[in-house]
């Protein structure tokens, strides 16, 4: 399964080129979500949503949508991420197993001043549940400090079977090691002057790449850390087209779509 989408669905710019002009504000999401398959959400990153609000949003999208969202600040914004159970807690509580099978993987975006410390990841990681309410949780560390470009961090997050954000971005690090039975990649460089943000070229390599990893393999050309490959086996992919010219990233994702088709 290969997953390709954006981030959020209410951006002013986007109307007249992924919403029609005269498109209501509350059928943003019905629109988007039959364009692209699936979702990360920034706002529950900010706010605290109701079990009501989850449940509107797997309402009123396709049977096999999917939206990932970011975890709360308050798990990740703190200098000792082990203290972070009370948060997760809360979150969790807040009623994101509403969405059921729409559940995609949660997303814990590290600030870019956070260094790797061996010890508060373990005690971090061990916090993450592994299901909630009856529904698998898949997890994915966004890191954003080159200190986690070792062989040990890769070690640690492989071994509890958790992701790590695949970034493209000219402000964090790119780290491309497999570490869980999914891959997230967020696409930050769409530029304006491009109609699909991406060129022809670069969405062909990222759609050619996406298949391999979802095929089990662990291609070589980006930075990989550690010496031991994962294990091959079929592997699911999301892949968002976030940040950078964020008028053109719609465009890019039903192109990628497209060509995956």
């Amino acid at each position: 399964m290969i997953r390709v989408g954006i981030g959020g669905w209410t951006y002013e710019p986007w109307r007249g080129l992924f919403y029609p002009e005269k498109l209501t504000h509350s059928k943003e999401l019905f629109h988007a979500s039959r364009r692209v398959t699936s979702i990360e959400v920034n706002g529950t990153f900010y706010s605290t949503f109701k079990p009501p609000t989850f449940r509107k949003w797997a309402e009123e999208t396709p049977d096999d949508f999917m939206f990932s969202l970011k975890a709360p600040r308050f798990a990740v914004n703190r200098r000792v991420l082990a203290e972070a159970g009370p948060s997760m807690a809360k979150f969790f509580e807040s009623g994101v197993s509403e969405l059921k099978s729409k559940l995609g993987p949660i997303l814990w975006q590290f600030g870019h001043t956070k260094k790797y410390d061996p010890a508060d990841i373990s005690g971090f990681l061990t916090l993450l549940p592994r299901d909630y309410d009856g529904v698998k949780l898949r997890h994915v560390l966004e890191v954003r400090h080159e200190t986690f470009l070792c062989a040990e961090f890769v070690t640690q997050v492989r071994a509890a079977n958790v992701a790590v954000v695949l970034a493209e971005s000219m402000k964090y690090p790119l780290l491309a090691d497999v570490t869980s039975d999914f891959l997230y990649l967020r696409l930050q460089n769409a530029q304006a002057e491009i109609e699909t943000g991406y060129s022809a070229e670069a969405l062909q390599r990222w759609t050619k790449l996406a298949k391999a990893w979802e095929q089990g393999e662990e291609p070589n050309e980006l930075l990989r850390i550690a010496a031991e490959s994962a294990p091959k086996k079929p592997r699911d992919v999301f892949v968002y087209f976030i940040a950078g010219a964020k008028e053109r990233n719609p465009a890019a994702a039903e192109a990628m779509i497209k060509l995956l088709s």
